[in-house]
């Protein structure tokens, strides 16, 4: 389990969607742009921020470096009122590396691969692709960030990288940190070893 200071809280934004997130298309590492809903839910997300924090421009805003997720920083730090430019990167906040699965549909994997989907079946969270990381490898990489973190953050990144964080910081098990819901619509708050969202 890795904590954050109990004073410190992390305003979570998944990218918005893409094209390929909206045909269960695998994308990992792969750089997908957003599509106009996804550019919709951006710009939503920044004025919910505007809405909910009133001291953002003293925090640090980092993002994972995909295209995906600074289009949708650029976007809501504009929402919300600020330039934008004005955020940092880290290569630690990057999606799960889907490996050989990259640019797979979730529905053709059990024909393309169905050792590899029966594997993922019975271990999700510790199961890794060819050439890719599991959720287990997310987690370590997600939570050094993590440990870093001394301020309030704002962060944009992926759906694995949310639910990694949530493994960690609400002591998850194994099982339930794969499963856990990532909305694209709103701002997850992690606080205190709790999570709302807005």
């Amino acid at each position: 389990m890795s904590n954050l200071a109990h004073d410190i809280t992390l305003y979570f934004i998944r990218h918005g969607e893409t094209d390929w997130n909206r045909l269960r298309r695998l994308q990992g590492q792969m750089d997908i742009p957003l599509n106009d809903t996804g550019r919709l839910q951006a710009a939503r997300n920044g004025r919910a921020l505007r809405e909910i924090v009133s001291d953002a421009e003293a925090m640090p805003f980092v993002a994972s470096p995909m295209l995906r997720t600074a289009e949708t920083m650029e976007i809501l730090r504009e929402a919300a009122g600020f330039p934008r430019n004005g955020y940092q990167t880290d290569d630690r906040l990057r999606e799960v590396h889907y490996g050989s699965w990259e640019g797979v549909y979730l529905t053709e994997v059990a024909k393309t691969d169905p050792a590899g989907y029966a594997e993922r079946k019975a271990n999700k969270y510790r199961w890794r692709p060819r050439g890719g990381e599991s959720y287990a490898d997310l987690s370590v990489r997600a939570g050094a960030w993590l440990s870093e973190i001394t301020q309030d953050t704002i962060v944009v990144s992926h759906g694995g990288v949310s639910r990694v964080l949530r493994g960690l910081l609400l002591d998850l098990a194994e099982a339930e940190i794969p499963v856990l819901e990532v909305p694209q619509d709103r701002i997850m708050i992690l606080r205190s070893g709790h999570v709302s969202w807005a």
